[in-house]
């Protein structure tokens, strides 16, 4: 957001300014008090566990120069008021994002049931050598995510990357209305959510809404390997990109596809990308990024940046400079004793876990055992149990040696596993157990669903007592 004063932001929030309409605000803003800045907003939202009015003064003595609330607050600096501060925030994304669109930004919005945060970090990469990029950080994909990460805009913004999440019908549409995109990127459709939507066929019609927002001379860059995914070429009016790890796609008016993949001992993907349609060309690819799931993600990541006039060279450049920029997702720590911890401990369904099981599996070193500490995959509804025991028998069937299951579905995993494991009601000594007999050569995956925070459970193992004492 550019610098306006309180009386232009109160337009275009929406609200009822208290104070004086002089002052200066922005660029920031920010929904957390410890965030805020010299200028900043503060946008006071309520919470599980606690109220943002609470913490309004100490982002006032921090530098915010106003503050957006639904209640009056005895501060010295102006004041927004609305009924309600979520949907005010989003007035002012939206408000931010209208006035970037006439200045020519170009917006993509990424959706999927897993992998969009990763392929949002490589789409932003890849931009980013075009122009100035905003993208959120972590998985800022919801109601307040994706306002917050718009009002970041600024006047020399080229690119808005929006990550774009559904836990029903009609919230990505609702949030194409704050950021209407110009591109679409469909990673894929599975199970997360399942318990939510009911059946995959209608996570594909929520997943779909992004494409139908796009306008005629937009881009579909759409995974041509989902079966879910590529019906979706038939719901918009934009252009097509079809993009597949399994060779030359049939369909798209932009082709995007990799072929001779390997990966090294890290499990960091190369391969050869190959574009044909409007960006023809191939150049090899060096991914920083662990797991063969990356290769896809790449090949999306490249197409919007051909979709937006970068040659596939740059793109290919752009790829093998890309890092992983949100935390949690398949990090890789190597203890000074040899013991390598992939912390994958962001967020868990299905389909993630099977993929980062596999990564495990791909990761075994010789000499050395495999140890999966996993966790519950939340909002799977009544199929919950079933996918957890799919999850242990899947991890059994990998090869892994030994399981230390976390959480309320503990006991599903166990028995799918069937091999050594130990079941705990939470992660309170989950990093003990899974240290107990470890050596140099062994690997240990963490993962399951952000309500099991079993990332402290990682860091403790990649710390050198790996979980001991």
């Amino acid at each position: 957001m550019r610098e306006v004063s309180a009386g232009e932001l109160a337009v275009m929030a929406g609200t009822r300014l208290v104070g004086d309409p002089e002052v200066v605000v922005g660029p920031g803003v920010v929904v957390d008090s410890r965030l805020a800045g010299p200028g900043s907003l503060f946008v006071a939202l309520p919470g599980e566990h606690a109220d943002g009015h609470d913490y309004a003064a100490r982002a006032v003595a921090a530098g915010a120069s106003a503050v957006l609330g639904t209640r009056e607050l005895p501060l010295a600096v102006p004041q927004f008021l609305a009924d309600d501060a979520a949907a005010a925030l989003a007035v002012l994304g939206t408000s931010v994002v209208a006035e970037a669109l006439g200045h020519g930004l170009v917006t993509i919005g990424i959706t999927g049931s897993s992998g969009k945060t990763s392929t949002k970090d490589l789409v932003a990469q890849v931009l980013a050598g075009a122009g100035e990029t905003v993208a959120p950080v972590g998985s800022f994909n919801n109601e307040i995510g994706v306002p917050l990460t718009a009002t970041r805009v600024g006047p020399s913004t080229r690119f808005l990357v929006s990550e774009m999440g559904a836990r029903g019908q009609g919230h990505i549409s609702w949030l194409c209305g704050i950021v209407p995109p110009r591109v679409g990127v469909v990673v894929n459709v599975g199970h997360a959510h399942l318990g939510e939507f009911g059946s995959v066929e209608a996570i594909a019609q929520a997943k779909g809404e992004l494409v139908e927002a796009l306008p005629a001379d937009g881009w579909a860059v759409l995974n041509a390997d989902d079966p879910l995914v590529t019906p979706m070429a038939g719901r918009t009016v934009a252009r097509p990109a079809a993009v597949s790890v399994a060779g030359e796609p049939g369909w798209g008016d932009l082709r995007v596809w990799a072929s001779g993949a390997v990966a090294d001992g890290l499990q960091r993907p190369s391969f050869t990308l190959h574009a044909d349609g409007e960006a023809a060309g191939s150049a090899p690819v060096r991914l920083r990024v662990s797991g063969s799931h990356q290769v896809g993600n790449a090949l999306l990541a490249a197409a919007v940046g051909l979709t937006q006039g970068l040659a596939v060279p740059d793109v290919a450049e752009a790829l093998g400079r890309a890092e992983a920029r949100s935390r949690w997702r398949m990090e890789l720590h190597e203890r000074s004793d040899g013991v390598l911890v992939v912390n994958d401990a962001y967020n868990a369904n299905p389909d993630s876990m099977a993929a980062a099981l596999r990564t495990l599996a791909s990761l075994r070193r010789p000499g050395g055992a495999l140890v999966a500490v996993l966790g519950d995959m939340l909002e799977l509804g009544p199929t919950a149990a079933e996918r957890h025991r799919e999850a242990g028998a899947l991890a059994a069937g990998l090869g892994v040696d030994r399981l230390v299951a976390v959480g309320a579905h503990a006991a599903d995993l166990a028995a799918g596993f069937g091999g050594p494991s130990v079941t705990l009601p939470d992660r309170a000594g989950a990093a003990a157990e899974a240290a107990r007999g470890l050596g140099p050569a062994d690997v240990v995956l963490v993962k399951a669903s952000r309500g099991l925070a079993l990332e402290s459970v990682a860091e403790e193992l990649s710390a050198p007592e790996g979980g001991r004492g």
